[in-house]
């Protein structure tokens, strides 16, 4: 999701503009990364001959155009299915989507709003079956303008923006369903004995060590250890024994009213951003911080999904942290500890790893949850040298003691963003999704953008990244020491410095053999196809307006400049001579925001999740020119019917003919 909040802290670390500058002037250039390609990248692409940029283009497909309309597109020789809509059935009972007359009772029973992350389990369990499996998908927040009607004069407005609430309660969290491949097409499998719909109302318990703390007691739960839901679910991860791990991002949107002055807990609501206005107090007080003030610290935790037992209860795993949660993604290390990488999407917040205690035994599948129970969690600072170090959380240490308010553990993670200024992490350029590469063992890092930058005395871009107002992002490349992703250090370097590399203003950094169709602003969700290739979805957010504002001759009809697109999902070569180049695969309908890359096994099918379809800064797309709403949207993708809204939607593509993705 494209948002940030206004932190409460002093910036008492440098930034990684900041070390990218001071390592620059230090090494004039890094060998095989990205000073080399940018000082290529100045003289353009027409400093390569034909026969080097044709050697540097490593993919089997040719990129889609950049531009904007109403509907998806894939690129050429390559076919796109909607698999499953906002409203769908999902499990049994559910009636038909009617999007006139909706109720938290049946969006309780069919497929949420805005799906985001996507996981796959493939069937039957521990198996690598590319053609049937379960998608784990997460419903990460709603979009009121696009999902709701009008109320009609008259109406009880107050009960009807209960029931509003109620819906939205039900419309957010996650969806397990069973699919399969079946004659060439993908289908969902009705009535699955698995198919399960998780919302902002499920029970769940917590572990870790800030089960049962002070902060976490509420009227209804005495002891901090039962929670009531999930939401605004972003990314997440597929653990090693087939768990889905459900990330919880901007849960400071959901609470109104506020604390009585003096209460010792602001300074921590302050550093979260919290309230942020939310409505849905008005149908369940525990969202009225007045009635319940330590309901928002039951929030912004790893949430433990079994998908393979419908009837388990979800588990919020308070070791890794309670952050603004991108998502969580793991590897099992050499030693055979797990880590999980995980960002803090918000402007000048940290990048994290847990490494567990103990190791990962495939014999023992659901005894491997512990493992997120009882480890260490750390921050990263990026050094000048070109190395990264990661700072512990813990308590006792790195003034994490109870001189700085830290009297335990459990202190620490719920406040683990205090705990990361103190340690003295790098600031971030809103850290999104972090994948390792199973393949290379490298790691890679989303930097969506950063429009702070440079703004009110908060830190300038240094550089390779020279920008202030930085709407474009980067995307950070990690090298763990000796292939160890537990190890204290490890290398960094830049992939890319994303953004339209034709505008000088931009100071974008590409392969040199990019052309016009070759960039993108904003990476957010990625992913790495078993190949071992790097996927990158955008998510520009109003910002695709903006994003190119170079005149040009073959501007699409309706005025918008030529560089102007859509989101979409991106291949980005990551070795060799076609390092820093990318090529769209996929195009989004207006006003969407690109998620959930995920390949099957075989890497011959690949899951998208469309959101917020109609939403983005449609009012200012030429051929529609208002403001998008439920009546009068900007698209009805993907139904296309007078009766129906725009409706976010998981798409399959596959290659014509079969074969592997981006082959």
């Amino acid at each position: 999701m494209h948002d940030d909040d206004d932190r409460a802290r002093p910036l008492a670390a440098p930034t990684l503009e900041d070390v990218v500058s001071r390592r620059i002037s230090r090494r004039a250039v890094l060998k095989g990364g990205l000073a080399a390609s940018a000082a290529l990248a100045a003289a353009g692409p027409s400093a390569l001959s034909a026969a080097e940029r044709a050697t540097a283009r490593p993919f089997g497909f040719k990129g889609l155009a950049r531009g904007v309309d109403e509907t998806h597109h894939v690129a050429e020789g390559y076919e796109a299915q909607v698999l499953i809509r906002w409203g769908d059935a999902v499990l049994p009972g559910a009636p038909p989507f009617d999007p006139a007359r909706q109720s938290p009772e049946a969006q309780a029973l069919q497929f949420g709003y805005n799906n985001d992350f996507i996981g796959y389990v493939p069937l039957p369990a521990g198996s690598k079956n590319p053609d049937h499996g379960l998608l784990c998908v997460n419903h990460e927040y709603v979009s009121r303008e696009v999902m709701h009607p009008a109320i009609p004069p008259g109406a009880d407005r107050a009960e009807a923006l209960r029931q509003q609430a109620l819906t939205e309660i039900a419309a957010h969290g996650g969806s397990v369903i069973e699919v399969r491949k079946r004659h060439g097409a993908w289908e969902v499998v009705p009535g699955s004995r698995y198919a399960r719909r998780i919302t902002a109302a499920t029970p769940m318990r917590v572990a870790g060590p800030a089960a049962g703390h002070d902060w976490l007691k509420t009227s209804a739960d005495p002891d901090g250890t039962a929670i009531l839901g999930t939401f605004n679910n972003c990314a997440g991860g597929i653990t090693p024994w087939g768990t889905y791990l459900m990330a919880e991002e901007n849960f400071y949107f959901y609470f109104s009213g506020a604390l009585p002055e003096g209460d010792p807990r602001a300074a921590s609501f302050k550093r979260y951003g919290i309230p942020r206005g939310g409505t849905w107090a008005a149908a369940d007080r525990r969202f009225d911080i007045a009635s319940e003030p330590n309901e928002p610290f039951r929030f912004g935790w790893i949430v433990e999904v079994d998908p393979l037992d419908p009837d388990s209860i979800p588990v919020k795993h308070t070791a890794l942290g309670r952050l603004v949660h991108e998502g969580a993604e793991s590897i099992v290390n050499g030693d055979g500890r797990l880590v999980v990488y995980m960002g803090d999407d918000a402007r000048f917040e940290y990048l994290y790893r847990y490494v567990s205690d103990g190791r990962y035994d495939p014999g023992r599948r659901m005894a491997n949850s512990a493992l997120l129970d009882r480890g260490t969690l750390s921050a990263a600072r990026f050094e000048e040298d070109g190395t990264l170090t990661w700072l512990p959380l813990v308590h006792g240490e790195g003034g994490l003691d109870a001189a700085n308010g830290f009297g335990s553990q459990a202190q620490v993670v719920i406040e683990a963003r205090r705990a990361a200024d103190i340690v003295g992490a790098t600031p971030m350029d809103r850290p999104e999704d972090v994948e390792p590469n199973p393949v290379t063992g490298k790691v890679y890092v989303m930097l969506t953008n950063n429009a702070d930058r440079g703004k009110d005395g908060k830190p300038a871009g240094f550089g390779p990244n020279p920008r202030n107002a930085n709407t474009s992002g980067q995307i950070v490349e990690i090298t763990p020491d000796g292939g160890d992703h537990a190890a204290p250090t490890a290398r960094w370097d830049l992939l890319v410095r994303c953004g339209d590399p034709a505008r000088e203003e931009i100071g974008a950094a590409w392969n040199p053999a990019t052309d016009g169709n070759g960039w993108f602003s904003s990476p957010d969700n990625c992913a790495v196809d078993p190949a071992g290739h790097l996927w990158v979805a955008t998510d520009q957010g109003d910002n695709w307006v903006y994003n190119s504002g170079k005149a040009s001759a073959d501007a699409p009809e309706g005025g918008m400049p030529g560089g102007v697109s859509a989101d979409g999902l991106w291949a980005v070569e990551t070795e060799g001579p076609g390092r820093g180049l990318a090529a769209m695969l996929f195009r989004c309908p207006i006003g969407a925001e690109m998620c959930g890359p995920r390949f099957t096994p075989d890497g011959q099918t690949l899951f998208l999740a469309v959101q917020h379809p109609g939403d983005d800064s449609c009012d200012n797309w030429p051929p529609f020119g208002r403001k998008s709403t439920f009546e009068d949207p900007a698209t009805r993708w993907p139904d296309f019917r007078p009766d129906m809204p725009p409706r976010p939607s998981v798409v399959v593509v596959t290659k014509k003919g079969g074969g592997r993705i981006g082959s």
